[in-house]
């Protein structure tokens, strides 16, 4: 992976992360919410996702195709940039981790949360909901950093 293309996918994943926290300042103030008040409702959605008939309705619903929609674009760039599938695979996990942490940073810097790294966290929706502390994600995410440049050392294009 050369250097122009690493500084490309990270101020990438840099702009979805940011993107995505001012979405959640956008949700957390239409509905009047707190950090914890989100949580607590996105539950409550999907307790009642699982016993509604139509859950296309529901901000669970509307969230997880958010989700998947977030996914979808990760692994369109990967595919898009690089011929080798190992390549590829260290694309996407460098782009997911520059995404999720800057996420949190997002969050940090626009509404001053987390207030620990401790904190409970609703982390992902899809397949069900995955509750964490917020040190969870940033730990893994450390972890794919690595990965993906080891990846990416390991597996260099051939000239």
């Amino acid at each position: 992976m050369n250097i122009k293309k690493l500084t490309v996918l990270t101020v990438f994943g840099i702009a979805m992360g940011w993107w995505e926290g001012v979405v959640v300042v956008y949700i957390r103030e239409i509905l009047s919410l707190r950090a914890v008040d989100l949580t607590r409702i996105t539950m409550e959605q999907v307790k009642r996702a699982l016993t509604v008939a139509h859950p296309a309705y529901t901000l669970l619903f509307i969230e997880q195709t958010r989700e998947v929609s977030t996914i979808v674009m990760l692994v369109a760039i990967s595919l898009l940039l690089d011929k080798n599938w190992v390549r590829k695979i260290g694309i996407f996990l460098w782009t997911f981790a520059v995404w999720d942490i800057f996420y949190y940073v997002a969050l940090k810097i626009l509404l001053n949360w987390p207030p620990s790294l401790n904190t409970i966290d609703c982390l992902f929706l899809i397949p069900r909901p995955w509750i964490a502390p917020v040190w969870v994600p940033l730990t893994v995410m450390a972890g794919f950093l690595i990965i993906s440049g080891y990846i990416f050392l390991r597996y260099r294009p051939e000239s």
